[in-house]
């Protein structure tokens, strides 16, 4: 029978790029922190030191290929085997890395680690072009190195697809839970007996968690300097100053992931600091492309008083939840916002930096989700174009700081 003394075995389940490895570093770095002796057992760690010969290729995945499967259980045998000494020593939580999609495979897990309370949390993420995206980092890893890009993804792609075959998603199975990562939602929980240490757990699984993100808003534009709305206008030369003093304020900081709108004026901002950073990955998002101004988009605010009062004025006694005819508003921005920052921080979870480069309107959405503001507040946050906001938001520590770039 397993000992309830405080001492836990924690074992990821879920296909390739779902962010199995990413929710346990999270565990691991916040649990360490608070004290606990915590040591993650990675089947692919084990798989690159054993293996010798390419396992990369996707065949090695196949379940028809035998050969290799046997070898693949023998790295899971041996990986639970070390868990379980460990734990037998000094250890107190074992996290054990790996994909344990079959049902076989986690009864083989139950029936070994019998010691201690066991803890399965299946990840899941159903966002088609965040695993696509996701594909793609792996495939940057130094064990693709060999393959060009094209045929990495292939490869990994056609892994994936052995794992499904063999996919049994939990139902009735005990001590078991299952988290969407990019929300940072559970979706169920089985959980007959108590868990050690299930609350610290609990609430790390569905925090957002930033090390350090530096928001900064895009330069001047030329419709900044007309006061119109939207479009998709360039930087003026001031602003492209501002985008040169930007990649000087932060020369020598690593910055593993820059997230821009598809606007043109947030490319350009994000272009110097390109320049010297070939490690850096551009990701563009849709859901940070400046609040939509459906009829008004390009026209001047005075040209809006004067040709339309009545959005003037609907605006004026509501800016939050006043929605352009034909475009958007704060309270539909946000969700999309929102959804944004949730496929950020999931493709850049194992950065110690990144930086959005966003709009106005949107960086005002982003702020609030992690200041809490009222809402009726939300559109009169100050967003500068020569400075940036430094966020870091975790289970320990909470900063908000407004920095300067550019006199």
């Amino acid at each position: 029978m397993a000992k309830n003394n405080g001492k836990l075995y924690v074992v990821m389940v879920g296909l390739p790029a779902r962010g199995k490895s990413t929710v346990a570093n999270k565990l691991m770095e916040n649990l360490s922190r608070e004290g606990f002796a915590v040591r993650i057992f990675n089947n692919g760690d084990l798989r690159r030191e054993m293996v010798r010969g390419d396992s990369t290729q996707a065949g090695f995945y196949d379940p028809a290929n035998t050969e290799a499967a046997a070898l693949r259980e023998k790295i899971a045998t041996i990986n639970i085997g070390r868990a379980r000494d460990w734990i037998a020593g000094e250890g107190q939580i074992a996290i054990l890395d790996s994909t344990n999609v079959s049902r076989r495979r986690r009864d083989k897990v139950r029936a070994t680690l019998t010691d201690h309370p066991v803890l399965f949390i299946e990840c899941v993420n159903t966002d088609a072009d965040l695993v696509s995206a996701s594909i793609t980092q792996k495939t940057k890893l130094p064990e693709f190195e060999h393959m060009g890009q094209v045929e990495a993804y292939q490869s990994f792609t056609e892994r994936v697809r052995y794992y499904e075959a063999i996919y049994e998603p939990f139902r009735d199975e005990a001590n078991s839970i299952t988290v969407d990562t990019l929300n940072c939602q559970i979706l169920a929980e089985r959980l007959p007996s108590p868990i050690p240490h299930y609350g610290r757990l609990r609430d790390l699984l569905v925090s957002d968690w930033v090390r350090s993100l530096f928001l900064v808003r895009h330069g001047e534009t030329h419709y900044n300097l007309e006061n119109r709305i939207g479009g998709n206008s360039s930087l003026t030369d001031r602003g492209k100053a501002q985008a040169e003093a930007l990649a000087a304020h932060f020369a020598g900081v690593a910055i593993p992931y820059i997230f821009t709108s598809t606007r043109r004026r947030t490319l350009q901002m994000a272009l110097p600091m390109l320049r010297d950073r070939p490690e850096t990955t551009l990701v563009p998002l849709h859901e940070f492309d400046e609040i939509d101004g459906g009829v008004c988009e390009h026209m001047t605010y005075e040209e809006i008083g004067r040709t339309m009062p009545e959005v003037a004025h609907g605006r004026a006694q509501d800016k939050y939840n006043y929605v352009y005819p034909g475009g958007e508003g704060y309270v539909t921005l946000q969700t999309r916002v929102y959804k944004g920052i949730k496929k950020a921080l999931y493709l850049s979870a194992a950065a110690s930096n990144i930086m959005i480069i966003g709009h106005q309107a949107v960086n005002r959405a982003i702020l609030s989700h992690f200041l809490f503001r009222r809402t009726e507040d939300v559109p009169y946050i100050f967003i500068p174009q020569n400075k940036y906001f430094h966020v870091v938001s975790t289970q320990n520590r909470k900063l908000f700081e407004l920095e300067q770039f550019m006199d």
